[in-house]
């Protein structure tokens, strides 16, 4: 996974960590989890904070 695949992200995101409410986490901490995902083999240059806040949105809708 790269840190454009918002969607596989959100769905792995949502199923390791099924009880935190996507709107709670910092993204610090959204940018650790991400990076240390199965699968996820990108550059961290490569993250900002629009590409955290797509992610945290995709995770919403996932559980939502």
């Amino acid at each position: 996974m790269k840190w454009t695949d918002t969607l596989d992200i959100a769905i792995a995101l949502s199923e390791k960590h099924p009880d935190v409410d996507p709107l709670s986490v910092r993204f610090t901490d959204l940018f650790k989890w991400v990076s240390e995902l199965d699968g996820f083999d990108d550059d961290p240059k490569h993250c900002g904070e629009k590409i955290l806040e797509a992610i945290q949105m995709a995770w919403i809708d996932e559980v939502g």
